[in-house]
C-alpha cells in the first residue's frame, strides 16, 4: 500500500462533503506532476485529506477504491474515487513545519503540489501528531 496527500480548498470541496457523500472521483488535478501521482495509485492506497487555503491542515483519511480512470473532455487527465476511512484531529501545516522528521515531506518541499507521495515514517509521524 502506498501512501498519498490529497488537498482540496473547502470551500470547494471539503472533508465533511466527503463523508455527506460517501464516496467522490477525485477530479479536476490539472499539473503534470500530480497527474504522474493520480496514474500510480491503486485501490487501498490511503491519502491524507488536506485542508488547504486558510486552514492548511490535514483533517482526514480517505481510501482509493479503484484505478485512476480519464478526467476531463481530451481523456489526457486523470481521476480517482476515494471514500472517507475516518477524520483526524487537525495536524496543520505549522506544526508540519516544526517537526524536523517531516522536513522532507512533499507537502513542504513543492507546496504548491495539490497530489503528493507520504512516505511511510511521515505518515506514521502525522498519525502520532493527531493522536492516532
Amino acid at each position: 500500500m502506498a501512501y498519498w496527500l490529497m488537498k482540496s480548498e473547502p470551500g470547494t470541496y471539503s472533508w465533511d462533503d466527503l463523508v455527506r457523500d460517501r464516496a467522490t472521483d477525485w477530479d479536476g488535478v490539472r499539473n503534470n506532476a500530480a497527474r504522474l501521482h493520480l496514474r500510480a495509485m491503486r485501490q487501498g492506497d490511503e491519502a491524507f485529506f488536506y485542508h488547504s487555503g486558510a486552514e492548511r491542515a490535514v483533517v482526514g483519511i480517505m481510501r482509493v477504491t479503484g484505478e485512476g480512470k480519464p478526467d476531463g473532455e481530451d481523456g489526457a487527465w486523470v481521476k480517482v474515487p476515494v471514500e472517507p476511512v475516518r477524520p483526524l484531529a487537525a495536524v496543520t501545516l505549522k506544526a508540519i513545519k516544526a517537526a524536523p522528521a517531516l522536513a522532507k515531506m512533499e507537502l513542504i518541499r513543492q507546496s504548491r503540489l495539490s497530489v503528493s507521495p507520504v512516505r511511510d515514517d511521515e505518515w506514521a509521524r502525522i498519525l502520532e501528531m493527531a493522536g492516532s
